[in-house]
């Protein structure tokens, strides 16, 4: 079983194997994704019965779900956020199979699917910057989200450019399918990652401790 797995994603063509871990990628996060936006959903319904409920996450002043969960940011659209995650979610899942099994999505689909993706990654980092400015507490679950969000959109983005579906001028195009050969993209990922990691530890490392 170990050696078929091995041999899927070592395939000998570049391409093929490229999109095996794309849409492999896109799996995981969009699994990880979907657990927190449950574990989320529930949390949110147990607040709105009860507001001073004490979450499983709600570790102390600065690693607290309840706080984060209660800001008027957690509800930005008149319901938890995290039933965006429940509908969104399955949806890459849903892709993210397909492209494992080898299927072709026409370019108008992906290009939508960039459009909302973005707009998801760009919600996620919103309420990160929100959670640390001004709420100034975390909420691991929601850590979770922002990192799956960000696997994803990288993942999507990279098979978007290289199968040219955003539509972009030539030139565009050409540059930064050369920044995708070089693994360039996969360097500003973990540039991203580091940097956040880095800000939460700096900032927040004390209440994991207590």
């Amino acid at each position: 079983m170990f050696k078929k797995i091995k041999e899927y994603f070592t395939h000998e063509e570049k391409k093929i194997r490229d999109n095996r871990w794309i849409f492999a990628s896109m799996l995981v996060g969009a699994i990880l994704s979907l657990i927190a936006s449950f574990v989320l959903s529930m949390e949110a319904v147990q607040l709105a019965a009860d507001p001073d409920a004490v979450l499983n996450c709600s570790i102390n002043v600065l690693i607290n779900c309840a706080t984060v969960a209660l800001h008027p940011s957690a509800s930005l659209f008149g319901f938890p956020n995290a039933f965006l995650g429940l509908m969104a979610e399955p949806v890459v899942i849903t892709v993210a199979i397909a492209g494992l099994a080898g299927v072709k999505f026409p370019r108008f689909f992906m290009f939508a699917a960039q459009i909302g993706y973005t707009l998801g990654f760009i919600f996620a980092y919103w309420l990160l910057y929100t959670s640390y400015f001004v709420i100034g507490a975390l909420c691991p679950w929601c850590l979770l989200v922002t990192l799956t969000t960000t696997l994803v959109w990288f993942a999507i983005t990279r098979y978007n450019i290289r199968e040219n579906n955003l539509f972009l001028p030539k030139k565009t195009q050409k540059a930064l399918e050369k920044f995708i050969a070089k693994d360039y993209d996969k360097l500003v990922m973990a540039i991203v990652i580091t940097v956040i990691v880095a800000a939460l530890v700096l900032r927040y490392g004390d209440g994991l401790l207590y």
